[in-house]
Formats: structure tokens, sequence, C-alpha cells
């Protein structure tokens, strides 16, 4: 029956009851049902529902427990404090309001005084007394009854406390007490149950190490508990007692499976957590158990990097302790010397990225642990400092993260103003963490997006009163704590240079060291360049003094930092006190973090911005100021600058030469950020080269007959508008003179061109290579021919490699009607009515031929980007032979790209899709990787390098995340394997 009550709806509601009516309902029915001997204090307890966190959830769950135990909540509700314990930890926690349901025996610990967690001692010998020598089913339901009940007294304390942030270190480490009991609890039950001599089991030693926030004490509601298990020999031959290494493994790892299944497997009583071994050697793929000599060896051999790191947190937890102790002893020297070993900074950003890979991507805004802002941030900066630090100072060698934020700052290596705003941030994110975990006993670390949730969260952790102001406040700290790392790590090196922060006392070894630790392979010279930038009282100094931490960091995160410190050095020195260079780097983190990327992935554009400082400014407008010019501006750039020094060659030429290096600066700039892909950046290149031999031959036949027309012809990748960064650009010159135009006079005039062209193009910074071993008879040919000597050549003795090289000749720069003159002269040659069966026996000869003759003598034809194996040639050469002999009757062939001809040829079906898709992946992987090359060294080189500093520098350039130069290897082999397998099929017929 439904009765009546005294409270009303609008005193719910201040009391922060959202569900009014139904709440409202609820409470009339309880006090009809159970009367004035069982009152249920709501109406005379306003403070209590007001501090509860879940006031509905709260009175829900009484309702249940009511009905489930009345005679177990009687003395609970009869006794005040109590009754706040109850209500209280209800609203908090709908998982052990579940579990008082489940167990309402338990509901006792509400009538006991809340205090702080206890010792894990103390854990320990509560849960073995509950388990009391049992085994099985019974074991498991006693230890993780007694388990919930002291995880209920530590909700109680972390709830019920005033200043919940200040409890939290408390909290998590009695979370990890409790833990390590349950683990040592299991250890002892699983000792009874393994089918092995009693003798044996007692001589067989297992140490359970405690990994992550378990080994530092730090432990959550609901988490992981990483762990790495030990054990050792103890046979005695003189006295024939004990095991040996093999017996000792073999029932070490049974105990070990064990004592997780005491913890883990179905039961009455849900599982605790997941015990986690993974962090073992050797990973899943690794022994359970090792002997403490066994991992020794494993961590002085074969161990990654980031195992090392993984230590930093190992603790003995359950077990032996003796054991324990030893192994903890046995690796903290891999622990302290990891900084200092080769791989330590690729490992460490692959860390980072894996984390951050690792999130979907609708939850990366939600995430409190691994998102930007997170715990992981601040764990992640604390750990590397005590990685850096903690070799030389024993002081910072603790495990927790706030110990070691105190350790750190006492001993000089922190701000004490930065430690001041960590502290409260770090407990702050943990102790959200901490709340949203309880709410239902799940393992999460999303911040809810329900709003009904967040206003629960915001009064259980007393940060806020409403769902927005919480909602806010968390937006904050992460913003705050997303700087942290600069703050924290690249702040303080300016106190080894100049006195920036008094409580900071940094020497100048110990920031070689930390320089030495995020990836600058020389950094006492790094040193030297943030002297140099920062000391002095100049404006520009004052300013870097304040950028260069968060520079810095970028840098850092570069695949070549000391490149890119020496280069903004270099540029700052240049530019000096321009108001507009440093007003932007104040001003514009996008362009500042752009400047710094383009500074260490590229040397090859390092250079040009020497001689180009003030294009830095495009990166403050990208969109904008990074985009190809098109080629009619271009050319009118050039047809003003020949004609505004038409007196003065020599100095519009070098005009020209600088159009050409600030354009390709520009390219390369819009490449390295990501706003031009390979598709773009071919004709946007091959425009560039266009608009430069455009200015060049309006200079060079400055005295040239007048009736004489010339004409350059772009041959191969130019040809077909596929220009790289360092490519070549392959060409023809052609001529033809009116009849006014003696012929001798005409052909010395084109000579005379030819030269001045190669001259005026010649380019030590940036050079132009300007190739005409393409031209009939190859170099005993001459360099320039007259139209009619092409049309003769072509037509008696041109050879199939000639018509196929004419199939990407494009009419470029000169006289229109000339290069189109040419053009149809070569569609004569290049689209055959015919192609006989010995012409193509002779096109594939020739390709075996280059295969096998043109390689570079050494080098590895799976790794030559443009002869080798299902690389640029392959593609080409495959398009090509389809050109011609299909070319004349598939007009879509007629087209000097190579794509477009391939997408042609599969359109027309002479080319399966699957095959085309991998030929045209391969050309194009191919050809970014090739430019990537000439961007990261500056040097043109057609091999993927085997040095992994390099396909680091060039996977980042591709795009890849940190520590993907195998990844990058891998991948490009599988696509020109592909490749090359459709290749051989369809080229030699294989």
């Amino acid at each position: 029956m439904t009765g009546r009550t005294t409270t009303s709806r609008s005193e719910l509601a201040r009391l922060g009851f959202a569900e009014l009516s139904e709440s409202l309902e609820r409470i009339a029915d309880l006090e009809a049902r159970f009367g004035p001997d069982l009152q249920v204090p709501v109406s005379g307890s306003p403070a209590l529902w007001e501090s509860t966190a879940d006031p509905d959830g709260a009175l829900r769950a009484l309702e249940r427990l009511l009905e489930r135990a009345p005679d177990e909540l009687r003395p609970v509700l009869a006794d005040d404090a109590a009754t706040e314990r109850l209500v209280r930890l209800l609203g908090a926690s709908v998982g052990l309001g579940e579990f008082l349901h489940r167990r309402p025996a338990e509901i006792d610990l509400l009538l006991a005084p809340v205090t702080a967690p206890w010792s894990q001692q103390e854990y320990t010998d509560s849960l073995l007394a509950a388990i009391d020598g049992a085994t099985g089913e019974d074991a498991r339901l006693r230890l993780r009854v007694r388990y919930r009940r002291h995880l209920a007294q530590i909700a109680l304390f972390d709830v019920l406390n005033a200043a919940p942030t200040e409890a939290f270190p408390a909290v998590a480490a009695g979370l990890a007490d409790l833990a390590g009991a349950a683990l040592e609890a299991a250890v002892d039950v699983a000792r009874r149950e393994v089918p092995f001599p009693a003798a044996d089991v007692e001589a067989t030693p297992l140490a359970v190490i405690a990994m992550g926030k378990a080994g530092a004490r730090e432990l959550n509601y609901v988490s992981d508990v990483d762990v790495i298990f030990v054990t050792e020999p103890t046979r005695d031959d003189e006295a024939g007692t004990g095991v040996g290494t093999d017996r000792a493994v073999l029932i070490a790892t049974r105990l070990a499976i064990a004592a997780t299944h005491a913890i883990t497997d179905l039961a009455a009583e849900p599982a605790l957590w997941e015990v986690d071994a993974n962090l073992r050697p050797e990973g899943k793929d690794g022994a359970l158990v090792r002997t403490l000599d066994s991992h020794v060896a494993y961590y002085e051999r074969w161990a990654k990097e980031w195992e090392f790191q993984a230590l930093l947190k190992a603790r003995p937890i359950a077990g032996s302790a003796d054991l324990g102790e030893r192994y903890a002893t046995a690796v903290a020297g891999f622990v302290w010397t990891s900084a200092q070993r080769p791989g330590f900074v690729e490992s460490v950003q692959r860390m980072r990225q894996r984390v951050t890979d690792n999130i979907p991507d609708d939850e990366v805004d939600r995430q409190l642990k691994l998102g930007p802002g997170g715990l992981r941030d601040v764990e992640f900066t604390v750990q590397l400092l005590q990685l850096v630090h903690g070799r030389d100072d024993e002081t910072v060698r603790v495990r927790s993260t706030l110990e070691a934020m105190d350790a750190l700052t006492d001993a000089g290596y922190v701000g004490r103003a930065e430690a001041a705003r960590f502290g409260p941030d770090y407990a702050l994110l943990r102790l959200l963490e901490h709340r949203i975990q309880l709410r239902r006993l799940q393992r999460t670390h999303l911040m809810p997006s329900d709003e009904d949730e967040l206003r629960v969260l915001a009064r259980s952790s007393g940060l806020a009163r409403s769902a927005a102001a919480l909602e806010t406040r968390w937006r904050a700290v992460k913003l705050e704590v997303r700087g942290l790392h600069e703050r924290l790590f690249y702040r303080p090196l300016l106190s080894a240079v100049a006195a920036s922060d008094g409580d900071i006392v940094l020497t100048s070894d110990q920031a070689v060291d930390r320089l030495g630790a995020i990836g600058f392979a020389d950094p006492a010279g790094a040193l030297g360049h943030i002297r140099a930038l920062t000391q002095g009282t100049s404006r520009r100094a004052a300013i870097q003094r304040n950028l260069l931490p968060v520079l810095l960091r970028w840098m850092a995160e570069g695949p070549a930092p000391d490149r890119a410190l020496l280069a903004f050095r270099r540029l700052s020195d240049t530019l000096g006190e321009s108001s507009w260079f440093l007003r932007m780097l104040r001003d514009s983190s996008g362009a500042a973090h752009s400047l710094t990327t383009v500074l260490s992935e590229s040397a090859f554009l390092s250079g040009l911005l020497e001689r180009f400082p003030e294009a830095v400014a495009w990166l403050d407008e990208p969109e904008a100021l990074l985009r190809p010019r098109p080629i009619e501006s271009l050319l009118a750039e050039v047809t003003a600058t020949t004609a505004r020094h038409g007196d003065d060659v020599d100095g519009a030429a070098a005009l020209v030469r600088s159009a050409r290096r600030r354009e390709t600066l520009r390219l390369g700039m819009a490449a390295v950020l990501g706003h031009l892909d390979v598709d773009a950046l071919g004709p946007a290149l091959s425009d560039v080269t266009e608009s430069t031999l455009a200015g060049a031959l309006t200079l060079a036949r400055r005295d040239a007959p007048a009736g004489l027309e010339f004409g350059v012809i772009a041959m191969g990748r130019y040809g077909g508008r596929e220009l790289g960064f360092g490519s070549d650009a392959d060409v023809l010159y052609v001529y033809r003179a009116t009849e006014d135009v003696p012929s001798e006079q005409a052909s010395r005039a084109a000579q005379t061109i030819v030269r001045e062209l190669a001259r005026l193009t010649d380019d030590a910074i940036h050079p132009l290579d300007l190739d005409i071993d393409l031209r009939p008879e190859g170099k005993n040919g001459p360099v320039v021919r007259t139209l009619d000597s092409y049309g003769a050549y072509y037509a008696r003795w041109s050879l199939t490699w000639e018509a196929q090289a004419l199939l990407r000749a494009r009419g470029a720069v000169g006289d229109a009607q000339l290069l189109r003159d040419f053009e149809h002269l070569a569609d004569r040659t290049r689209y055959p009515e015919h192609i006989d069966d010995q012409q193509v026996r002779e096109v594939r000869r020739i390709k075996a031929r280059v295969e096998s003759e043109r390689l570079p003598r050494g080098a590895d034809p799976a790794r030559h980007l443009k002869l080798g194996r299902g690389s640029l040639s392959d593609v080409e050469w495959f398009v090509q032979l389809l050109q011609l002999q299909h070319a004349l009757t598939i007009p879509g062939l007629r087209t000097t790209s190579t794509l477009e001809a391939l997408d042609a040829a599969r359109d027309a079906g002479l080319v399966a899709p699957d095959d085309a898709e991998r030929l045209g992946a391969a050309w194009r992987f191919a050809s970014r990787t090739r430019s990537a090359l000439v961007l990261w060294s500056g040097k043109t080189t057609d091999v993927l390098p085997v040095d992994r500093v390099q396909l680091e520098g060039i996977a980042r350039l591709l795009e890849y995340p940190p520590g993907s130069a195998s990844e990058l290897e891998e991948d490009y082999l599988g696509v020109t394997r592909r490749a090359r397998q459709v290749f051989e099929r369809e080229f030699y017929g294989a």
C-alpha cells in the first residue's frame, strides 16, 4: 500500500533529489510498510541526504535492502552515525549496494566507526582468518566476501572524508595493500590446492611482484593488478631437501595459475579484478614464472627499453618476501641506467604514441587516463624525470607519483610553483577516476557524458555543485596538465644557463642528461644553443625564454631535435629583433609548432629557410600561403622579372633561380605539414620547373634571330608532371627557323640558347639538372635538332626504346606552335598502328638489362626506389608497354601521366582492378618515399636506407607515428613485393 509522508517535493529538490515524484512515493511507501519501529531517515535527516552523491539511487538501494534484510538494517537505522554511513555509501556506490544486497550479513560493517585504511598485514590476517583453511569454491567465496567488506570500509573512509583529494593517497595505498593481501591469501589457498607433495610445495618459493599502480601503492578501486611471478630452486643435495630449478618452475607456475583463479574465476561471488602478468619477460609469449636468475639474464640480454621503464614501479607484494626483495634489488640497476641506453628516446616516444593510438576516436575527449591532459601525461612526465636523474640521485628513486614529485622538487629538479599545481591537479584527476569506478565497481577511465551521471559525480567528489561546473573545472585542469610536461621537464633547463627560477638548481651536467634523455644527440651543444638564445636582456631573449620550453618539447618529439634547434638558432639570429617573427612565435602556437616540425624533419627545407627566412610567415596562414601557386601566376612573375631586369641577364637569372628556390620551399613546407599529397606535388613542382625554364629561355634567346623558334620538350617524370624533390628534369631541345635565317646561323643560335639555358639555371644551392640523355642517338647525338631532323630520325632510325621514351614527351616551354608540332610528330612514333612480338620482346629485354646493369653495385634490389623490384621502374615500364600496344585505339592511354594511363588501362579491361590498385599503390609509395628521402637528408638518393635513424625520419615525413622505422620498412617491402608479383605475371608473362 502507499502511505502519506510529510516530506514535500520542494524539500526533496533542495536535498538533491532529481526523481521527485518517484522518490516521494517511495518514501511514503517505505514509511507505511515498515512503520515507526523502522524509521526511514528522510524528513528528519536533511543534512544526510543533502551530502549524498545520488539521493535517488541511495533511496532505491535502501528500499531493496529493507525488503531483503530488515533485521540486519534495524540496528543500523537506529544509530545516526551508522545511518549516515549507510546512505552515503549507497549514494556513492551502486556496486557496493549490490554487494550488501547479496551479502546482508556484511551490513554490520556499518556499525563500526570509520577508520583509515589498514596495513597490508592487517588485511592479510583478516582474509586468512575468513578463509580459515578452506579450498575450492568455498575459499573463493570467503576470500571475495571479506575483500569486499574491507573495500566498503575503505570507500566509507573515502566518501565521508571532508577533504577527499587530500585523502586520495591513503585511499590508493589502502586499495593496493588490500590487493596485496588478496594475492597473499590467494597464494595461501593455491598451496593447499596444487597437486604436488606438500613438502615440495612448501619448499617452492613464489614471490609476487606488483607493477604499475599496485607497485606504486596508488591503486584504483577497480583496476587490473599487474604482476610478475618469480621463483628459485631450493635444492640441497647433501641434505636431500628442497626442489631443483625445473621442479620449482613447474610447481610455482601451478601456484601462480591457481592463485590467479582464486581471484578471477567465475564463482558465487563475482571476481575481484584481473591479474595481469603481461609485463613479464617476453610478455604473453613468455613463461608465466621464471627464476630470479632467468629474469636477470633476460634483462641483461633481451629486454626492450620499455621493460626497464616498467620496472620502475616493481615492488614485492605477496609470497616470499625475501625472494621479492632480492628481485627488486636485482632489477633496480636496469631501471636507473635505462635513460643512457641506446633506443631510450625512441622507446619513450613509441610508448606515448601507443597510448594515444589505443584510444577510440569517440573517447579521446572524455578520457581521464589516456587522453590529452590526462593522468598518463602526469605520470609519464614524472617517470621520465625520475629515469633521467635517478641514475645519480637515489633520493628520487621512489615508486609513488606524488612522492616522486616531492622528491624531485626537494632535489631542485622541479620548481616549487609547478609542484604546487601538480599535486592538486593529479589528486583531482585521481579522485574523479576513483569516484567513477566506485559508482558501479567497474573498470573505466571515461568521464560520463550523461548530465545526470555528471551531477552525481560532482556531488560524490565534492568538486562542484552541478554537472556544468564539474565539466568546466575538469577541462581547466586538463588544459593545465597538458602544459605540465613543458613546465616540469623543459622550463628548468633554462636554469642551467640563466637564473630563471630561484628554487631550481639544475646544473649544466643535469641539464645535459635531461636533453640527452629526450633525444638530443649532442646535448652539450644543444645547451649551448639554449644559452645563446636566452641570455641577455633584449626583448628577443625574454620572448625566447618564454617560448623555448614549448619549442624544445616539440623539437624533442621530432626525429632530429639537434638539427631543429640549430636551424632555429640560425633563423633567430638572421631575423634578429624582427617584430613579426617574435610576435608570430608568441601568439601563434600552430605556426611555432609547424616551424619546429619543418626544422626537425627536413634538412633540405632548413637550408632553404636560411636563404628565405621570411618564408616562416607562411606558417601563420598555411591554408592560403602554402598552397601551390598557379602556373599563370608563376609565369607572370618571371615575365615581369625578365622584363624589369632585361639589361642585366645574370641578375635577372639570379632572381629567377631565387624564385624557384622560394617556390620549392613553399611546396616542401606544404608537403611536410600535410597540406600537399604526392598527386598534387608532381604537377606543382613541374609548374615551378616550367616557369624557371620559361624565364631562363627568355633571357637565353635575347640575341637569337627573330625568325628562330625554340622549344623545350619535357620528358620522363617531368613530361608526366610527376617530379619529386631532387628529380632531374629530362628534356629535349627543338628549334625551327624561317627561310630568312640561314641554317648554319640558326644551328649556332640554337646551340647558344642551350648553353645559356644550362648556365642561367645552374644553381649550387638548389641544383636543376637538365638531362638530355633521352635525345635521339643518346649521348652521341646533337644536343638540339630542328623539328624536321627529329621527324626524319624517328621515321627512319628510331628504336623501340625511343618510341617508349616519347610516350612522356610534352611541350613545356617555348614557342607554342613549335611545341604542338613536336607533339604531333611524336604521336606518329609513340602511338604506332601495330607493335609486333619482336618489339615486345625487345622492350622486355631492355627492361631486364636495366635491372641487371643500371642498378648500382651492391644495391639491394628490394630497396631501390627507382629501379628496384616493384618500384617506379616496374610500374612505368608495365604501363608504357600497354601504351605502345593500345594507345592508338584507346584514347585514354594517350597521356604522359603514369597513373592516368594506369587508370585508363584498368577502365579498358587491360589490367584487373586489384592489379591496378597494387601497381598504383607501389608507385605512389615509392614516389613519396623518394621525395621524403630528399626532404630528410637534403641529398638526392634512390635507396631506402637501412639506418634506423634515417628510416625513422622518413617515416615521420610519411606521417607514421614515432618509432615506426620498422613498420615503414615492412610496408614498403610488402607493397613493392605485391606490385612485383603483378609485374612479373603481366609484363614478363611469368
